[in-house]
């Protein structure tokens, strides 16, 4: 029978993000996802325009039909998070679901680039916080480990050698793991190549067992979706059974070249990348 996961997130028509990028995502994986939406947009908000339906007060009749039905999740994942309520929510579900045979991945949408995104309220950062400390996985960008950690971003990000930034965002990375979460995948890292000079972009992996930095070089800009490709891909992994550091290094490579591909073929940001032709590289068995 094929593992479950539940993935919390919203739904947009066009951006390919969120559920319109995990499901395809974590289906080739061998892996059934059970989508839970928090929103229906016609598209994700980095479009000029776009029609917004708000799920919140429907998550609860999801929780209460589901559990009507006995359904029990090998794992849970969340993504981008819009309010306070919502996120109470969340915890509901996870006093229903969330048990010792349950992996709980969160994904802490909360900004980037040193910015963080502006319906974050601090009360909202700090419920945040808590999700994130119940998780078994988080994978959060340098940014949003900064905004867990209490960091300075401002300090991370004038650092250019690997060696310097890999080591601070591993620090980080065990802070949080103090907390409460087992695995911490930073991603995102941007650094210069010592040899070579080149701009590199990298993921980080820690665990108990240690560290693994993955990384590409970097194509520049950014597309929509691609956080939540490499999340899904995470979450898919580790309910396959699969190495937590071998699964980074298959993300970083699918990512890699669905941007590549975008990048070739011009794609505009706010549409997320070609990657649907590159989902067979997560079949079992590959």
């Amino acid at each position: 029978m094929a593992k479950k996961i539940a993935v919390i997130n919203d739904l947009s028509g066009f951006g390919r993000c969120s559920l319109t990028a995990a499901i395809p995502t974590i289906s080739v994986m061998g892996v059934q996802p059970c989508p839970l939406p928090t929103a229906v947009l016609s598209a994700q908000t980095g479009f000029p325009s776009y029609y917004c339906d708000d799920y919140t007060e429907k998550m609860e009749h999801f929780r209460q039909e589901w559990e009507k039905m006995g359904v029990q999740f090998d794992g849970i994942y969340t993504g981008f998070v819009a309010s306070e309520t919502q996120i109470r929510r969340i915890f509901r579900f996870l006093d229903t679901f969330y048990g010792e045979s349950t992996f709980l991945l969160v994904d802490p949408v909360m900004g980037d680039e040193g910015r963080v995104y502006k319906l974050f309220t601090p009360e909202l950062l700090r419920r945040m916080k808590e999700l994130a400390l119940r998780a078994d996985v988080v994978t959060p960008n340098l940014t949003e480990l900064c905004l867990l950690t209490g960091a300075d971003y401002g300090e991370l990000g004038r650092m250019k050698g690997e060696k310097e930034i890999t080591e601070a965002a591993g620090e980080l990375a065990e802070k949080l793991m103090e907390s409460g979460p087992d695995t911490v995948v930073v991603t995102g890292i941007r650094f210069e190549d010592a040899q070579s000079g080149e701009r590199m972009i990298g993921n980080l992996a820690v665990d108990q067992s240690g560290r693994r930095l993955s990384a590409f070089p970097y194509i520049g800009g950014s597309f929509s979706g691609t956080g939540d490709l490499f999340a899904s891909i995470i979450a898919g992994g580790i309910a396959r059974g699969d190495d937590i550091f071998r699964t980074m290094d298959l993300a970083g490579e699918f990512v890699e070249r669905a941007m590549k591909d975008s990048a070739a073929e011009g794609v505009e940001r706010n549409q997320g990348t070609n990657f649907e032709k590159y989902l067979g590289m997560l079949l079992p068995g590959r």
